[in-house]
């Protein structure tokens, strides 16, 4: 009977233990780190919310589903949280005193919620309650702390976002970008914009990494979408480098290699597998007839277009398989509103993105550092 009680409480224990380092790496530790208990809820509660939007609803209905999947998301991850340090706690002391399980859960929830309405005996007992009391009211400390932190992060995301739309209409196009400022004849000022979001990039992959849960909030708006402005800079920047006869800026390459390594660091958080070392010539979502109509629309506006075509699409092609997979993933995973290039080839209909298992890794930082000529 010793040793069942010895096991009970390293099991309590251990559970309360791995439970509070899930809480800390969710909303104090500053930097990604693999989260298996919030992985496993936000998976779970995505597959329960797939069944309500199905792909037969129309987008309309899927988006305003969809806008309660984070918040719900934080509500269950916290609810998640005291369920498991409740029963660890419940586990420990039923493991000191043995007065049965009803008694052990009304001592613990009594302690971590601090109700105060379960009296304890013995010094073993209110030693476990004072620490559970503690936890209690840690966790409510940073639950404090991480909302005003997330809707910050939440904010400056937004900020690009709904800048875009007046440089890239609704719903965002490179294409579109590009025409508009050649119209206002400031594409020698494209670079400002790199810069920008070279910026926002880094940001971007600071935040959604360390806070998760920003990954799945929705923009204000329905037609707007951090995912779709995402692929719109990035693919405006890959067709200024490959393209357009001007010459070429170093701040839209950054821009692009800034852009691929945050998606693909936020893809790592979500498991989601794609080619950390990919090759010029493999194969991407864009199709050539594609690529060459973006290129005549460009061209009636007046852009100045380069003269070698098929050298211009190997060039584009090269820019764009750094981040064609992680960005059709991600625009997946969160239903990502229809724009072209992005989320028109992320459909419900499609096969949902790979997902690799538990602890392997992908270093998003493993690509050439050559860029296309």
């Amino acid at each position: 009977m010793i040793v069942l009680r010895i096991a009970v409480f390293a099991a309590g224990s251990l559970l309360a233990a791995w439970t509070l380092l899930s809480a800390v790496q969710t909303v104090i530790l500053p930097r990604a780190s693999q989260n298996l208990l919030a992985r496993i809820v936000f998976r779970g509660l995505r597959r329960a919310f797939a069944l309500i939007t199905g792909p037969r609803r129309s987008f309309d209905w899927r988006d305003r589903v969809m806008a309660y999947f984070a918040p719900v998301g934080l509500l269950v991850l916290v609810a998640v949280w005291l369920t498991l340090i409740t029963v660890g706690f419940m586990a420990m002391e039923w493991a000191i005193e043995q007065e049965g399980w009803a008694r052990a859960f009304h001592v613990s929830g009594s302690s971590l919620l601090t109700l105060g309405f379960a009296s304890v005996d013995g010094t073993g007992l209110r030693i476990l309650a004072f620490v559970e009391a503690g936890l209690g009211l840690a966790l409510v400390a940073m639950l404090i702390t991480y909302l005003p932190a997330i809707y910050a992060a939440f904010s400056r995301r937004e900020t690009h976002v709904a800048l875009l739309e007046v440089r890239a209409g609704t719903p965002p196009s490179a294409v579109t970008m590009l025409r508009r400022f050649h119209g206002i004849g400031q594409l020698d000022r494209l670079a400002d914009l790199w810069r920008d979001w070279e910026t926002w990039f880094a940001d971007v992959e600071e935040s959604h990494t360390t806070f998760p849960a920003l990954t799945f909030f929705r923009s204000p708006q329905p037609d707007r979408h951090w995912v779709t402005a995402a692929g719109t800079v990035l693919d405006g920047a890959s067709l200024m480098e490959s393209s357009i006869d001007l010459p070429r800026v170093p701040e839209a390459a950054l821009a692009i290699r800034a852009g691929f390594i945050s998606l693909r660091r936020i893809a790592d958080f979500f498991g989601i597998e794609y080619d950390p070392d990919p090759s010029q010539g493999d194969p991407i979502s864009i199709t050539r007839p594609e690529f060459d109509e973006a290129l005549d629309t460009l061209a009636e506006a007046g852009l100045p277009i380069v003269a070698d075509r098929d050298q211009a699409w190997l060039d584009f092609a090269g820019w764009r398989v750094n981040y064609d997979t992680v960005l059709l993933s991600l625009a997946e995973i969160t239903m990502a509103p229809y724009a072209p290039w992005v989320a028109d080839r992320s459909t419900p209909g499609m096969r949902p993105p790979r997902v690799r298992r538990w602890g392997r890794r992908t270093r998003a930082s493993d690509v050439p550092e050559e860029t296309p000529t």
